[in-house]
C-alpha cells in the first residue's frame, strides 16, 4: 500500500456489507470472500482500502484483521491503520459529544424497558435494535423517533432492524469519507472512489461519492442512493467487484465467491 500514489480509494461498511447481519452483533465476522478481496486490494499498487463503520474503533480493529486497511470508527471520526497509529479528526468534537450525550442518553436508555428493545452505546452514536422486539414495540419506537426527528432533537439513520441516533448531527459517513480523503491527500477529481454499504448512513456517503464520479454498491437493499448498484450480500459484493474491476477469481476453491447472484 502506497497511499502517496493512491489512484483508487475504497470504502466498505462492515455490518451487512463485509459481514452478514447476525442476531448478536458481537458475533459478526468478516465474510471470507470479502476478507480475501480486501487482502488482494491492499496488495495492489495505487489502491487504498478503508472500512468505515459506526462501531467503536477498538471493536472494528478486532473484527477486520487485514493489515494495511484504514479503519474508521464512529462513522469516520476516529481512525487507525497499522504503522500510522490512531487519530481523531477533530478533538473539539469530543467536548461537544459529552454535552450531547448528557442531554440525550438518559432518554434513550429508558427505551430499553420496552419488550425486545436493545440499546447499544457506540460513544458517538446509539443504536436502537428492534430485531428481537414485537410489533407493538416497533411501532412505539418508530413514533418516538419521528417525534424526535420532527423536533430536530437528534439525527437518525435507519438500517435493517435498527435505528441509529447520531449525537453530533453533522457526523455521517460522508464526513468520514471526506476526512480520509483529506488525511491521504486524495483528490477525488483525479482518482476514483468506490463505496459499498447497506443503510441510510451509507447512502449519504454513496451520494457524495457518486456526485464525484465514483461507484457505489448497495448490499441487499433497494438503491437508497440513485445510481448505486444493488448486490444481494457480502459474497455477491465480492464477486461483483472482482467482475467489474477485472480482479479474477483467484484459486479454484474461491471461484464461488466470484459468482454473481441473479
Amino acid at each position: 500500500m502506497n497511499c502517496g500514489s493512491c489512484k483508487r480509494l475504497w470504502f466498505f461498511d462492515f455490518d451487512g456489507t463485509l459481514s452478514l447481519i447476525v442476531p448478536e452483533r458481537s458475533e459478526a465476522i468478516i465474510h471470507p470472500a470479502c476478507k480475501k478481496l480486501l487482502e488482494e486490494l491492499v496488495g495492489r499498487d495505487h489502491e487504498c482500502v478503508a472500512v468505515l463503520s459506526s462501531r467503536l474503533l477498538d471493536d472494528l480493529i478486532h473484527r477486520v484483521g487485514v493489515p494495511g486497511v484504514f479503519l474508521g470508527g464512529g462513522s469516520g471520526i476516529e481512525w487507525f491503520v497499522e504503522g500510522k497509529g490512531r487519530w481523531i479528526v477533530d478533538e473539539k468534537l469530543e467536548k461537544r459529544l459529552n454535552t450531547a450525550r448528557a442531554q440525550l442518553l438518559p432518554r434513550i436508555t429508558k427505551l430499553a424497558v420496552m419488550p425486545g428493545i436493545e440499546i447499544e452505546d457506540k460513544k458517538w452514536s446509539v443504536a436502537i435494535h428492534t430485531r428481537k422486539s414485537n410489533d407493538d414495540s416497533r411501532r412505539e419506537i418508530a413514533a418516538i423517533m419521528e417525534m424526535w426527528r420532527a423536533s430536530k432533537k437528534a439525527r437518525f439513520f435507519k438500517g435493517p432492524e435498527v435505528t441509529e441516533l447520531q449525537f453530533l448531527p453533522e457526523i455521517d459517513k460522508a464526513f468520514g469519507v471526506r476526512a480520509l480523503c483529506t488525511f491521504l491527500g486524495f483528490d477525488q477529481f483525479k482518482g476514483e472512489l468506490v463505496y459499498a454499504g447497506d443503510d441510510e448512513n451509507d447512502a449519504i456517503a454513496m451520494q457524495w461519492v457518486l456526485r464525484h464520479g465514483g461507484i457505489a454498491f448497495m448490499v441487499d437493499h433497494i438503491p437508497l442512493a440513485p445510481g448505486a448498484m444493488v448486490v444481494e450480500g457480502p459474497e455477491s459484493l465480492a464477486g461483483e467487484i472482482r467482475r467489474l474491476f477485472g480482479l479474477g477469481c483467484g484459486k479454484e476453491e474461491e471461484v464461488k465467491s466470484c459468482t454473481i447472484s441473479k
